[in-house]
């Protein structure tokens, strides 16, 4: 593929000639809600997974160290997340040109773009983990890193800078795999990944017969062995089922990013690495501003915001899903379909969503009580603000679909404006418009007041469609 040209619809939606052969993840055919539910749901259950292994791995160094270590994991995390966010970016940008390619039948094209995401991705994470490795105490200095906890904080740091690669290549992996419509061996691969790390944190931390002590370091190594486990078996199955991403003899080259390909990777990786980081950042800010308001405030906040870390899974999970099938109908000429495609992903996800922000209300008292002690003040906070910051995530979800449609097109700089108007003109603007009124509550109603604007932004432009005059033209 070029660079993108303006390139009308076509008048049907009849396939491109030679594309009416059906092939494994091909998602231009079918019963678009069965296909979507079949994609997405492998995709919520590996983030499901996933946050669930971070949570084991944190009680394991919190009850087998100690707190200082839990707060030293705690402080690499951020950093950890930080990078992974830019890879996580690079690999978006991979997967939609993998997806288009992959639609228009040009497997060629999808290993090309695969080699050269994979090849600039691993490359970069190297040079982050020696450059990282060696500003590892300044780092940690200036996110003001506890003394009691610097020390086992850098230990961590480095195994963590070390090992960057396996992590990068078990996501460009995962996502170029969802490029090709197979979101199944991702998930087989993230329930390897997890048994693997749970079973291997306590017995690298603590030590097992002829395996020694490693303390907090063990528990880094213990991800890095699992990311590498999850990146073989991916690799295994590709080359095992002849997979469109395979590369063999000569096409090893592409594994040496092409100039127009890492233009493409890197002009729209970059924002939608950058829109991860913006809600990071905004998110920080409001921890900040919760904390003013006392203990049970930031207890009530914190709590919360574990409910609403599974209340967002769906969304993403379906949004990826959507801009996977969006990507190869892009690439296979079929853009009708598209819309098709969007509305059942808006409506299967704000029926998840309503239904999980629902039950969460209504039994928002047992649940905080998994994180809050009985008899807790910040109960009943927690309780008040629930329903009304759930509202948020509900509407969301709408501007995640539409979003995951638009960045198929190779639209990503759209999306990362609108969420930084929502994140800080409106609910930071909004809190401090409103403080003096409402006082802590603005807090609570800053959420579903850039909710609404963000997805009022995203509907207008959504519907007048100039977005979707950017398509590939083919190689």
């Amino acid at each position: 593929m070029s660079e993108f040209v303006t390139e009308e619809a076509p008048p049907s939606d009849a396939r491109p000639h030679g594309h009416a052969t059906p092939m494994r993840g091909d998602l231009t055919q079918g019963p678009i809600l069965k296909t979507l539910l079949l994609f997405s749901i492998p995709t919520l259950l590996s983030n499901l997974l996933q946050t669930l292994n971070g949570t084991v791995n944190s009680i394991w160094v919190g009850k087998l160290i100690g707190e200082s270590a839990l707060a030293a994991t705690a402080n690499v995390n951020i950093i950890m997340f930080l990078m992974m966010a830019t890879v996580f970016g690079f690999g978006m940008a991979t997967t939609v040109r993998v997806g288009q390619s992959f639609g228009a039948r040009d497997m060629d094209s999808a290993r090309v773009t695969f080699g050269s995401g994979m090849g600039f991705c691993v490359a970069l994470s190297v040079l982050i983990g020696i450059i990282g490795s060696v500003l590892a105490p300044k780092l940690l200095h200036l996110m003001a890193t506890p003394e009691a906890s610097r020390i086992e904080a850098l230990d961590y740091l480095r195994v963590v800078f070390i090992t960057m690669p396996f992590g990068s290549i078990s996501i460009m992996l995962s996502m170029g795999m969802r490029g090709v419509g197979d979101a199944k061996v991702p998930l087989f691969a993230m329930i390897l990944t997890v048994l693997i790390d749970i079973t291997m944190n306590p017995l690298l931390i603590r030590g097992f017969g002829p395996i020694p002590a490693m303390g907090i370091s063990g528990s880094a190594w213990s991800t890095a062995a699992a990311n590498f486990a999850g990146a073989a078996l991916m690799l295994g199955w590709i080359y095992a089922r002849d997979l469109p991403l395979r590369l063999r003899g000569g096409e090893w080259a592409y594994l040496r990013p092409r100039e127009d390909e890492l233009r493409f990777i890197i002009a729209k990786g970059l924002p939608m690495g950058a829109q991860m980081l913006l809600v990071s950042s905004a998110g920080l800010v409001m921890v900040g501003l919760v904390n003013r308001e006392g203990v049970a405030t930031a207890a009530a906040y914190g709590a919360s915001m574990q409910l609403w870390n599974y209340l967002q899974m769906p969304a993403f999970a379906i949004a990826s899903a959507v801009s996977a099938m969006v990507a190869q109908n892009v690439g296979a000429g079929l853009h009708k379909r598209v819309s098709k495609i969007t509305m059942r992903g808006l409506i299967v996800n704000e029926s998840v969503t309503v239904t999980l922000a629902v039950l969460i209300v209504i039994f928002d008292a047992p649940l905080l009580r998994m994180f809050l002690v009985p008899g807790s003040p910040s109960i009943p906070i927690a309780q008040h603000m629930q329903p009304i910051v759930s509202v948020s995530f509900v509407l969301f979800g709408i501007m995640m679909i539409l979003t995951g449609t638009m960045r198929a097109y190779g639209a990503v700089i759209i999306p990362l404006v609108i969420m930084f108007v929502a994140m800080y003109p409106a609910r930071v603007g909004f809190y401090f418009a409103a403080f003096p009124y409402l006082g802590a509550e603005a807090l609570w109603y800053a959420y579903p007041f850039s909710a609404v604007v963000a997805v009022a932004m995203t509907s207008a432009i959504y519907l007048r469609g100039n977005w979707r005059k950017v398509t590939p033209k083919a190689r």
